[in-house]
């Protein structure tokens, strides 16, 4: 069934609304859509090699304005929906993660597999500066997409052969890294708080 899946995805790549679908997933993955854009964009760099990078550049794009986007839902209503989402100690313990690396934290959760939308709307929610937090966005989130975007653009061929023969590994792998991420958010937080209860 996900080798179905990913060939479906393979021939909706080359559609000529593929690029547009690709800028309105990334804006919807960094502020409240639960599924990464990698997936398409790498579906798109497999189908067209030679556009990779513009690929990587709407993704990019797309993803910065997606996550300004969930920084004001953070700002103008986030605390609401972050006690939701989280436990008073989370809460705390992201907030005082935020107070000790700044803007640090929203690059690393925009270059690796944690979860970006978090990051982007509690840095609202807890008052970052807007300033830091685009720029944090502007480095990691290209910094992410154009690794793959050139990857593509200089061994299309080769890592097609790759994927499809360890489609099965790299699925099992990309699973292990996106709830990697939750954990990772799970982790820091707890260790915050009891950093926060030692004090």
């Amino acid at each position: 069934m996900v080798h179905e899946l990913y060939n479906w995805v393979l021939a909706w790549a080359a559609h000529p609304q593929a690029p547009m679908a690709l800028f309105l997933l990334s804006v919807a993955e960094s502020s409240f859509f639960p599924l990464p854009p990698d997936i398409l964009l790498m579906a798109m760099c497999l189908a067209e090699p030679e556009h990779a990078l513009l690929f990587a550049s709407i993704t990019s794009i797309g993803s910065i304005l997606g996550g300004a986007f969930g920084f004001g839902i953070g700002r103008w209503g986030g605390r609401p929906i972050v006690k939701k989402i989280l436990s008073e100690e989370r809460r705390q313990g992201v907030e005082a993660l935020y107070n000790k690396y700044d803007y640090w934290a929203i690059g690393i959760a925009g270059f690796t597999p944690i979860p970006y939308k978090i990051f982007t709307i509690t840095a609202g929610a807890f008052a970052i500066k807007f300033r830091n937090f685009l720029l944090a966005s502007i480095v990691s989130r290209p910094a992410r997409f154009f690794l793959v975007g050139l990857a593509f653009q200089l061994w299309g061929p080769e890592i097609k052969e790759i994927i499809e023969r360890y489609f099965n590994v790299a699925s099992i792998l990309f699973i292990v890294l996106l709830v990697g991420g939750f954990w990772l958010v799970k982790w820091f937080g707890n260790k915050s708080v009891d950093n926060l209860r030692a004090q």
